[in-house]
């Protein structure tokens, strides 16, 4: 696949939820990529907050994303003329090995001063990574680009929001 993986982390879903419009704007020209939008679970658990407003726009959102590994969720990849593509990453979860990048991420990155290290952003980090080619959309993105540098990505990219 030739177009980067979207990712999404929590400060992308908080920015779409309050319909920021640069993030509006991102979310919209990504509707056509091959891949859907890469939600994890947990960034989806810090944003739903139960309030009318945001549940409706965060519902909204999800309908162009893919959450891994859900039974409701779409799925990763879009239809084509010769059907349906599967994602090896999405469909596979996280093993062991994977924790233990997770964790090593989170102990060896370089924060920014008085950040504290955040699994979710570890584990955001490396979805890209082993999607191959990703970028991710997100408010810290010093903290992103930290654990990408543990990481080592080859071609994984951050967008601020």
């Amino acid at each position: 696949m030739s177009a980067r993986v979207p990712v999404y982390d929590t400060g992308m879903l908080i920015a779409l939820a309050d319909r920021k419009a640069k993030a509006v704007a991102l979310h919209n020209g990504l509707r056509a990529a091959p891949h859907r939008t890469l939600v994890l679970g947990p960034v989806l658990a810090q944003v739903w907050r139960p309030r009318p407003a945001s549940i409706h726009a965060l519902a909204a959102v999800l309908k162009d994303c893919t959450v891994p590994q859900t039974r409701t969720s779409e799925p990763a990849m879009r239809k084509t003329r010769a059907g349906r593509p599967e994602c090896i990453a999405c469909a596979n979860g996280p093993d062991v090995i994977d924790w233990r990048r997770i964790g090593a991420a989170l102990g060896e990155a370089k924060l920014p001063p008085k950040k504290k290290p955040d699994a979710v952003d570890a584990w955001v980090a490396l979805s890209a990574v082993k999607h191959g080619s990703a970028v991710i959309f997100t408010s810290d993105p010093e903290d992103i680009e930290a654990y990408l540098a543990v990481l080592n990505p080859g071609d994984v990219h951050v967008q601020a929001v």
